[in-house]
Order: structure tokens, then C-alpha cells, then sequence
């Protein structure tokens, strides 16, 4: 557990490729299914600080055991941090994830600010009432960025819950299942 952020309840990818990534995941490594949303934009968007175009991305979310997996890709040249890991030449695991409430997103949110923390990118996707923040904590060799949602809410979380029980016991049957 982040002593800082709380337990780690994610690990991301940022990828060029979506199917391909999912291929290798629901096949080669036998993790799924996942659910898949597709060329959404989050609101309030805020790139370094600032007010930015909103990146356009498709997302998927699996399962293995207690730990989700989520797989982005970036559709669109807007600045994010999935833009500049891609534009470093890597692809791959970029953040975790740790999840929050409402509360505790704002706590964190001032104390690393306070801090002199930055956040690489946040907004919110309106539609499932999760804001996110992604704090530029990837710049040890080997860094990943944190990323802090307030997921531990009623309106989204049971969302999370259905990733998780889907996994259970998945019999490899429908890998990829779209959302929304």
C-alpha cells in the first residue's frame, strides 16, 4: 500500500494499439474479459495545470484476481501524458492506480499540491462521475506516473465490481465486451 495514496488497485498500459493489446492479454496471457469504451474524452481536462483539448481514447478494464488491468489508447495528437509516454518511444505499463472517495480526492489533491507535486494531466469523465489525477511521479528510471480516482463511489464503483466478478470465473468465452 501507497502510504501516500493508498493501496495500489490498478495497473495501466498505454498502448498504440488496443485490439492488439487485448489479443495478447485475453490470449497469450489468459486475462479477461474486458470491457471496452471507445473513443471517449474526459471533461475538465487540464494538461500541466492548464486547461487543454481533451485527448480522444478508448479504454478497457479487466481482471486478474483483485487487481485490474486497464489498457489505453490515445486516438488523437492532444497533450496528455499517454501522449508524452508514446512520444518517448515507449509503450507499455505507464501508471497505477489507487482508489479514492470524493473526500479523500480532495485531501490528496491538496496535499500534493501543497507539496509541489504536478499533475501530468486530470479531468473527469462526467458520464460515470469519476474525476482523475495523474501525478508526475515517473521520473526515476523505471518511473511510473500515480494516478488517484474517486472510483470508491456508489454511482461508479459497482461498475468495478462487475469488471471483478466477470473475471472470477471466466471461461475465456466473449474476451472483449464494449460499454456504452
Amino acid at each position: 500500500m501507497s502510504r501516500t495514496y493508498g493501496p495500489i488497485r490498478q495497473i495501466a498500459f498505454v498502448v498504440r494499439d488496443l485490439d492488439d493489446a487485448l489479443r495478447y492479454w485475453t490470449q497469450t496471457l489468459g486475462v479477461g474479459p474486458f470491457f471496452v469504451l471507445r473513443n471517449v474524452s474526459p471533461d475538465d481536462y487540464r494538461y500541466r495545470g492548464e486547461p487543454s483539448p481533451s485527448p480522444r481514447m478508448s479504454l478497457a478494464l479487466g481482471n486478474s484476481g483483485d487487481l485490474q488491468v486497464e489498457i489505453i489508447e490515445q486516438h488523437d495528437d492532444a497533450p496528455s501524458a499517454y501522449r508524452d509516454f508514446l512520444d518517448s518511444g515507449r509503450e507499455g505499463m505507464q501508471h497505477v492506480s489507487s482508489w479514492v472517495t470524493r473526500d479523500e480526492y480532495d485531501a490528496v489533491m491538496k496535499r500534493m499540491l501543497d507539496d509541489g507535486v504536478e499533475v501530468a494531466h486530470s479531468g473527469a469523465m462526467a458520464a460515470a462521475g469519476v474525476r482523475f489525477a495523474y501525478f508526475a511521479t515517473d521520473a526515476a528510471p523505471g518511473g511510473l506516473l500515480y494516478e488517484m480516482a474517486d472510483v470508491l463511489e456508489p454511482q461508479i464503483y459497482p461498475l468495478m465490481e462487475m469488471v471483478a466478478a466477470a473475471a472470477k470465473d471466466w471461461d475465456g468465452t466473449d474476451p472483449v465486451r464494449e460499454l456504452g
